[in-house]
């Protein structure tokens, strides 16, 4: 049987700490930024622990 491939693409967009909880960038800082305030964008910029909805399917995808 071959071995399970991890999802690379779910690799690059998360990262696992070292007690295994998943984290990530918040969505919305990519374009429209002029629009978006100051307080907005400072409140974006941080990594954030993924929804407990998702956190089956990307383990999944992890191959963990």
């Amino acid at each position: 049987m071959p071995k399970m491939k991890s999802h690379t693409g779910m690799g690059k967009r998360v990262r696992l700490t070292g007690r295994g909880k998943v984290v990530s960038q918040q969505a919305g800082m990519r374009h429209n930024l002029e629009k978006k305030s100051s307080t907005r964008t400072r409140r974006l910029a941080g990594t954030v622990e993924v929804a407990k909805a998702d956190l089956k399917r990307i383990k999944k995808l992890l191959g963990r």
